[in-house]
């Protein structure tokens, strides 16, 4: 089980090594304003805007919408492809969104399904191996893929547990009012810990941060937005219309705030290290569930799938 979610480093290496011709294969016209690109995707799909310089990307689950195997490989690859095609030539990429197509959620969080086996059958290590597949997607986000891009999480439905999560790890996160987040981990004795504590704790402060991680209640975007962790709200159903107005309005001041979330990343820089100390901690607070905790855990879990076939 513990190499289930464990990345093969054959895999990425061939990724990482695309033929520098393959990038413009993958543009069906640079002269449309926007162009689906084919991706070696599954789980995603991937549109390019000539017009705005912008990357569309949107997570489109086979599963309910939460982070399986299936779509942590989808992801790594998006990375790995999108690194592939910027720096093939031909693309004067500045800004990159991810969205989600599943209706009524972004991200459900965790394969919690997986989680309550891992721990049902004390495995530590395949616990540790699936937290630290999501934190290396993670830290790439926060660093923006290595590229001069601005990153944009569009959030047009409920961003719960480790959705939320990697949402933090975008320079601009841009929800429509009537989305919901939530930290629920600690409902079934453990913690977020697949980065919330190093994004929420630089962006607010440590007090605030553990206010969100422990409460366990739903924030509204009104909220988050009100914390400064949402930067852009819009109407229901007009999520994508405000990323694209927020491109077109910032697109003139572009080198002073990418330079800007540059120097944040010297400023306060968040090491993959650091997040994997923490997903170790999270795996060993998941063995020590009591069998009450993992009853709910369970719960959870049956409950995440039905919400994700009806939303």
């Amino acid at each position: 089980m513990q190499d289930e979610y464990r990345f093969s480093e054959q895999r990425l290496g061939e990724l990482r090594h695309v033929d520098a011709a393959r990038p413009n294969e993958m543009l069906a016209t640079e002269a449309a304003p926007s162009s689906l690109l084919r991706y070696d995707l599954t789980e995603m799909e991937v549109q390019w805007d000539a017009e705005l310089k912008t990357l569309w990307s949107y997570m489109t689950p086979s599963e309910e919408p939460k982070y399986t195997r299936a779509l942590l490989r989808d992801m790594r690859r998006w990375q790995l492809e999108t690194q592939s095609l910027y720096r093939g030539g031909g693309f004067d990429m500045r800004y990159l969104v991810l969205g989600c197509r599943h209706p009524g959620a972004f991200n459900l969080g965790g394969d919690l399904a997986y989680v309550a086996n891992a721990i049902e059958q004390g495995d530590q290590s395949a616990l540790e191996d699936y937290g630290n597949s999501c934190v290396d997607i993670l830290h790439e986000n926060l660093l923006g893929l290595g590229l001069p891009v601005i990153t944009i999480a569009l959030l047009q439905g409920d961003t719960v547990g480790g959705g939320f999560e990697s949402a933090l790890s975008f320079n601009v996160l841009i929800a429509e009012r009537h989305v919901q987040f939530s930290l629920p981990e600690n409902a079934f004795g453990m913690f977020p810990g697949v980065g919330a504590h190093s994004l929420l704790t630089r962006k607010l402060n440590a007090a605030q941060a553990e206010r969100l991680m422990l409460s366990g209640r739903t924030w509204s975007a009104e909220e988050l937005y009100n914390l400064g962790l949402i930067h852009v709200l819009a109407d229901t159903g007009k999520g994508e219309e405000a990323a694209r107005a927020y491109i077109q309005q910032s697109n003139r001041r572009f080198n002073g705030q990418l330079g800007v979330y540059r120097a944040a990343r010297e400023v306060n820089p968040v090491l993959l290290g650091e997040l994997r100390k923490i997903v170790r901690i999270w795996a060993e607070t998941g063995m020590q569930l009591s069998a009450q905790q993992a009853r709910i855990l369970k719960r959870l879990s049956d409950k995440q799938q039905v919400r994700g076939a009806t939303a």
